[in-house]
């Protein structure tokens, strides 16, 4: 699972009142002293012999940047709030891959996010605004700084009310079909990753962490290096996975794949919890959970607040409603635009964020939604499937009993025929 993206530290802000550790090459008396290019390369040379210790981190800067504190860290990366002396001062978020994690894998799915991020441009995703490469051959690149908080978080925090989160929820449809129309799939669609932060007093989605990101066509690839998932290989965070993600042969991925993390999404946004909650995940063993998110379907976002008891209160007050109100609003359209998006079967799904986003519009308006319960035939076609072995019993029974009273109804006739 990846979890490189920029996170805030617990008060949701980065802390203005920077720790900095004592530089090297200071003096004793607290004035810095002037260092020369061949005392740095020196000093970074010394500290690279220290086990454990990112010399980089410890010297406080990588190229113009100055790093000021630590701010995420994932599996492969460390992401830094930095100061950028020139050409123009200015806080920025560098990435760089960790000390000792800079495998031929890691760095070419490192330079794949690098490549995603500089190939697009919008409003809801972070821009990149520089790259490079360290003396020890590892990759960086620098981006916007993001002082946003998960979009989850934000919204119960503000206790948003369910128009409002709809309305934040398309900005992040809008990001993804952004990048889809590029040519990327994100894979890794989840609150970490779509924060909110606040322009001109306004909130703002902003998408980050493509560390996962896979190009839709080979003519867009992200980098000169072979990348490929290796059979058995499940990437991706599980709570949002999609089915095809949850295929311990998970080639063939395509933009539905967002559509169904998107859903995942949108129904926490509603009800307060995944449609497979986080106590079954950490309950149930690897495979038996990666069989749930490809076969076990969810309930309707209404269903499950039904099901939540005392705790559906909390969650009601968060969205500025009361239980019962916030039932009826979720039952109907906005159970169905989700349970859309949810489709186990992607040919069912939205074909892409952009249809999501307009549907949900549509509710706003008070217009008729494209997603609609499904029909009978479909439900009954979808129940045989899943209980073939029930269905071709009864079957077998019901075709037996046709069979025992058309042969009783046929002695009947032949009897009275014999008596006449």
């Amino acid at each position: 699972t990846s979890n490189d993206s920029l996170e805030e530290p617990e008060n949701g802000k980065p802390d203005s009142r920077v720790n900095e550790p004592t530089q090297i090459g200071e003096q004793g008396n607290g004035t810095p002293e002037k260092t020369s290019f061949s005392d740095y390369d020196e000093q970074v040379q010394t500290l690279k012999k220290s086990p454990g210790i990112d010399p980089y981190e410890l010297m406080q800067r990588i190229g113009p940047y100055k790093l000021l504190q630590r701010i995420g860290q994932g599996g492969m990366g460390a992401v830094f709030m930095a100061e950028q002396d020139k050409p123009v001062r200015r806080r920025v978020a560098l990435k760089l891959i960790k000390a000792g994690m800079d495998s031929k894998e890691v760095i070419t799915r490192f330079e794949a996010e690098r490549q995603a991020l500089a190939m697009m441009d919008h409003p809801n995703i972070a821009r990149v605004l520089d790259a490079g490469t360290i003396d020890d051959g590892r990759p960086y690149f620098v981006m916007e700084l993001v002082n946003g908080v998960p979009i989850t978080e934000y919204c119960d925090k503000y206790k948003l009310s369910l128009d409002d989160r709809l309305q934040l929820f398309m900005q992040a449809c809008r990001a993804i079909q952004h990048a889809h129309q590029k040519g990327i799939i994100h894979r890794d669609v989840k609150p970490s990753n779509v924060l909110v932060t606040q322009h001109d007093g306004m909130p703002v989605v902003k998408v980050i962490d493509f560390g996962l990101a896979k190009a839709l066509q080979s003519a867009n690839r992200l980098t000169d290096k072979t990348m490929f998932t290796e059979f058995g290989q499940v990437l991706g965070t599980l709570q949002y996975m999609s089915p095809e993600q949850a295929d311990m042969n998970a080639i063939d991925i395509d933009t539905r794949s967002d559509v169904y993390s998107l859903g995942v999404l949108l129904y926490e946004l509603l009800t307060g919890s995944t449609p497979i909650e986080k106590q079954s995940l950490q309950e149930l063993a690897l495979d038996r959970v990666l069989l749930a998110i490809r076969e076990q379907e969810p309930p309707r976002p209404s269903h499950r607040l039904s099901s939540l008891g005392d705790s559906a209160i909390g969650i009601s007050e968060q969205r500025c409603t009361d239980p019962r109100r916030l039932g009826l609003i979720l039952k109907g359209d906005l159970d169905w635009i989700t349970m859309k998006a949810l489709e186990k079967d992607r040919t069912r799904r939205y074909d892409g964020p952009v249809q999501m986003a307009e549907d949900i519009q549509r509710y706003l308006s008070s217009e008729a939604v494209i997603a609609r319960p499904p029909s009978l035939t479909y439900r009954l076609r979808k129940s045989i499937r899943k209980h073939r072995a029930a269905f071709l019993t009864t079957a077998t029974m019901f075709a037996l009993l046709l069979l025992g009273m058309a042969a009783t109804t046929s002695q009947m006739f032949r009897a009275r025929k014999a008596e006449r």
